[in-house]
């Protein structure tokens, strides 16, 4: 009955919020992936997140999702990833030009990363995931019009999400609306999950 109250509690406010005590992430009415939601659940039940919100990146789905600190989503996106598929940076690839990072070198790094509001250097605002291997996540870029990447967003396929060179792209609103407004308190938590090993090898603790 506790939990048939707080939920009808939350419907009634008309905000986000998720089921206290049940150890469970809360998706509203979106779809994931099995990986993915037994990722989001180990979080909210483990707290690994400390309190903080966080984001799980869904590589094989080519996914975003958002979550506030107690689980809650407050949205999810498709995503644009790294051109090659692989789970980890290239050693000192942060340092290097993008001319020179090489096809096979262009991956989104899987792991558990602190992330915080930042600059690129334009000026624009983006997140970053990993500083040191110059992975974020940000609006996606379209200074190249050959690369079709608003397209490859907008598709039904995840075939053509691999475009960047590692960082996470995903449409501006989706950015502005969500991510950047999730961050702007405090750092928070991005969850890459692996696509080439078990997630349980990436992140400890998590089976």
């Amino acid at each position: 009955m506790a939990g048939k109250w707080l939920l009808a509690l939350c419907a009634l406010a008309a905000a986000p919020c998720a089921l206290a005590g049940s150890g469970r992430a809360d998706f509203k009415l979106e779809a994931a992936s099995a990986e993915t939601s037994s990722l989001a659940d180990w979080i909210v039940a483990s707290s690994d997140n400390g309190r903080l919100p966080f984001v799980i990146v869904d590589k094989r789905g080519a996914m975003v999702y958002v979550f506030d600190a107690d689980g809650s989503l407050r949205g999810a996106s498709a995503a644009l990833l790294g051109q090659s598929s692989g789970d980890d940076s290239a050693p000192g690839i942060g340092t290097r030009k993008l001319a020179d990072i090489k096809p096979d070198e262009r991956t989104t790094p899987a792991g558990r990363f602190v992330a915080s509001l930042g600059h690129n250097l334009h000026g624009g605002e983006i997140l970053w995931v990993d500083y040191d291997a110059a992975i974020s996540l940000h609006p996606v870029v379209t200074s190249n019009p050959r690369e079709h990447r608003l397209q490859r967003l907008a598709s039904a396929t995840t075939s053509d999400n691999r475009i960047s060179y590692g960082c996470i792209n995903v449409p501006p609103g989706f950015y502005q609306n969500v991510v950047s407004p999730s961050f702007r308190q405090s750092d928070g938590i991005v969850y890459i999950l692996p696509e080439t090993r078990p997630a349980s090898t990436v992140f400890a603790g998590y089976r």
